[in-house]
Parts: C-alpha cells; structure tokens; sequence
C-alpha cells in the first residue's frame, strides 16, 4: 500500500463512525451463510491461484463458497473506507501492520472474532512478537498470517579474513565499518538517506530501535527529543558521512552495490534472499565470487546500541475479521492457518513470508524461492542462517504499535517528515543532532493521529 494513502486514513475511518452512527460495523448475521468474502492485495495470478485453491478446500469442507476479492494495495484503504461507509465490508480482510491498529480503533474490525480465532488455534502456537504489535487491551486486533523482518546483511567472508565479529551491536559495526572501508573499490557500509524513500524511514527506525529510541515516551506523548534518539542520529552521520557513498541512498543502489561486491553490510528485507542467489534475472549477482554470494553472506536480524537489547524492525501482515462477520469467519482465518494449508499460503512467496507459527519452520524450509530460476530455501541457506531468520520473529518491533499510535506512523511514513529532517541534518543544515530531534518531535507531533 502507497505511505501516502494511509495519510488520511485515521480521519476517514472516523468519517466513517461517524455516518454509521458509531455503532462499531455491520448488523451481525445469524445462521451458517452460503458465502463468506475475503479481500487480498496478493493480486498476482499466481498468487490469486494458491488462494482460490485454499479457499475451494474450505468449500469442500464447509459447504460454504468464498468470494476472493483481489484489491490492489494502492487501493485498499479506501476501498474500506468506502465499504464500511456503505456497510458493505467483506468478513475477512488481509492487512498490514500499518492498518490494523487504526481499523480496530474504528470498530471495523472485531478483535473479540480475532482472539476467538487465536486460542482457537492455540495462542502458544504464534510468535510472541506479531501478536505483541496488535495488542488491545486484553485481545488482539487481528490474526498474524505471515511477515518478515528487516535484516543486516554482511559479507561473512571479509568478516572472517579480518577477524571482526558479526555486527551485533553498534560497536561492531563500527569496528567493521572502520577496518573493511577502501572507497571506492569498496564501502564499508550503506544505509538509507533518500528522503523521498520509505527504505530511509525503516532503515532509520530500525537503528532508533535498535538503541531504545521510541516514538512514545512513558507519558504516552511523542518524544524523539531523548537522549537514546539524539545518539542515534549522531551514529546514523557517522556510518553515513565516514563510510557510505554520496547522494541520496535507497533500496535500489544498496542492492546493486552489495550484489557487485563494493559494499559489505547493507540493511534490507528478507526478499533480496533469491536474488542473493542469482535466481532472478533483473536483478543479477554481478561480482564474481566463488563460492557464490549467497554463500558468502552472513544475516543479523536484531542489532543492539549502547541503550537496548537487540530488535528487529518487523513488516507482519493480518487477517482481520470485520464487525457483524459471521462465526464462519473465525473458522475460515483458522482453517488457512491450519496444518495442512498455512505452507501452501506462504508458498506465495516464502522469502517474505515467514511462519509466524514456529511449529511450520522445517517445512517452509522446503519451499521454493526464485523468479527465472527455482531453489528450495534449505538448498540455498544453512539450518544456522534460517535459525536466524526465523528466531528474529520474536525480535519484531516498530515504533508507535504497541501504544497505539497506528495513525501516527501512517502520518510520518506518508509526509517523510522524520526523513527529510535526518536529510537536512546529515547534509549539515541542521548543525547538532538535539536541534534535529527536536525538529523531529516537533514536526511528529503536528501530524495526524500523533497528538
């Protein structure tokens, strides 16, 4: 889904309640239903394939039809909206993080029908992490399907031949960055600063988290004024100034540059895992390296500073379950969770789909990766990278979740606010790191659903 969609979805929503009278969703419906709708950005006709045969499953055993309704990204905030206002809301709905905290505010969703669906499948059966992220009191928003998490990737094999360790912490990283930097032919480090770019926003927000720098303070107000924030945009102008290239750095160039061999840590999304291994022909593995790349990459999910114990910036998606939704629902959402149908779901795309029940590890080991060319995940990564991988579902955090600032962070990642100041600061136009933090706060607080 577009940043910039999500803007104004906490004042729509609220639109929303208001023209249905505040009433929190649909007249409920008694009786089994013969149809039940689902709405899916996963528009890929591949992808549209696997889902229909899930769904066709649940036909057969229920004898109640499914409607998959494909919604493009871009569109489904204000499809929602729009079907809300209408009362015409589908029952089940796959959404991300960034939704369902707003969307449970409003009443769309039903967290009652979500926590029902939860202990139905066992609450010890998820990572702790996706469910801490939609906590609501004493329920959950919504019901964690799939998601990855933000990754430090290294070249494993520059590491080994200077006797540096992994970059766990900020003082590995620097010791790394330090001894491994030789520019042009090689940067030691590179990290988001386009700040027309979401990548500099997560990738900064990774760090802030990293070092126990949080969107809300202990009184429940917007704070990025705080020692923990002002040493992580001294530390973010250090990597960036010392040992990154010039201009503005996003997703792209990190990825062209570590898949050329002149860069060595990078931070990225775990959907780079087949091209590490020159699987899809747009974007090629260019260095030449025997042993091949993805062999030679070691991968950091949750990184620590001097002020917090190690996190991961974590991307989770959702079923949600709609107000007034029949029972029915709840058994739909738990039937594609269940044993014999959740790996055919993350098949759709497993290097950015991990299970969120760990129970699944060793067969989502199994699935296949690759665009031009096919591989299975346990062919291509060790037992120990995968432990990795999938132990960091734990580690999930994000700013302003978990104290429901949902709308808050729609609001940032839509104006780039907190981007173009690091921008401005890291250029030297603003002259310390506590003047910009104090931009920041300010800037934030200003923004929709962040007072």
């Amino acid at each position: 889904m577009n940043w910039r969609d999500r803007f104004w979805v906490s004042f729509l929503l609220s639109a929303v309640a208001w023209m249905t009278g505040c009433e929190g969703g649909r007249v409920g419906k008694s009786g089994q239903p013969e149809k039940l709708t689902f709405w899916t950005p996963e528009v890929e006709p591949e992808r549209l394939a696997i889902q229909a045969a899930l769904t066709e499953r649940f036909t057969i055993e229920t004898g109640i039809e499914v409607e998959v309704a494909p919604v493009e990204e871009s569109e489904l905030t204000s499809r929602i909206v729009a079907a809300a206002a209408a009362d015409a809301l589908p029952d089940v709905l796959f959404v991300p993080l960034d939704l369902v905290i707003t969307l449970s505010e409003n009443e769309i969703l039903d967290t009652a029908a979500a926590t029902a669906a939860i202990a139905a499948l066992g609450e010890e059966t998820f990572a702790a992490g996706p469910l801490t992220l939609v906590s609501v009191e004493d329920t959950f928003a919504a019901v964690p399907a799939d998601g990855w998490g933000q990754m430090l990737l290294y070249r494993q094999d520059l590491f080994a031949e200077n006797n540096l360790a992994a970059p766990k912490t900020w003082e590995a990283i620097l010791a790394a960055a330090q001894t491994l930097h030789n520019a042009p032919k090689l940067w030691s480090i590179e990290v988001g600063t386009d700040p027309t770019q979401a990548y500099t926003q997560q990738v900064f927000e990774q760090f802030a988290l990293s070092n126990g720098c949080r969107l809300v303070d202990n009184s429940g107000q917007v704070n990025l004024s705080t020692p923990q924030c002002v040493n992580v945009l001294e530390f973010y102008k250090q990597l960036v100034s010392q040992f990154s290239p010039p201009g503005d750095i996003y997703w792209l160039q990190t990825r062209q540059d570590f898949q050329a061999g002149i860069t060595s840590m990078i931070v990225w999304s775990p959907f780079i895992l087949d091209e590490l291994a020159d699987l899809r022909d747009e974007a090629p593995v260019t260095a030449e390296l025997d042993p091949p790349l993805h062999k030679r990459v070691g991968i950091v999910t949750a990184f620590s500073g001097p002020n917090s114990s190690p996190v991961q910036w974590g991307q989770v998606n959702y079923f949600g379950i709609a107000s007034g939704a029949p029972v029915e629902a709840q058994n739909l959402v738990a039937f594609l969770l269940a044993e014999e149908n959740y790996l055919d779901w993350l098949a759709m795309a497993p290097e950015g789909k991990f299970p969120l029940r760990p129970q699944f590890v060793d067969g989502w080991k199994q699935l296949e990766i690759g665009v031009d060319r096919k591989a299975k995940v346990k062919d291509l990564y060790s037992d120990e990278v995968i432990d990795i991988l999938i132990n960091g579902v734990d580690n999930f955090d994000r700013w302003g979740f978990a104290a429901g600032k949902g709308a808050c962070i729609g609001s940032i990642y839509g104006t780039q606010t907190v981007a173009q100041i690091l921008r401005r600061y890291l250029d030297g136009e603003i002259a310390t790191a506590a003047v910009a933090a104090q931009q920041m706060t300010d800037s934030v607080r200003r923004l929709e659903g962040c007072d």
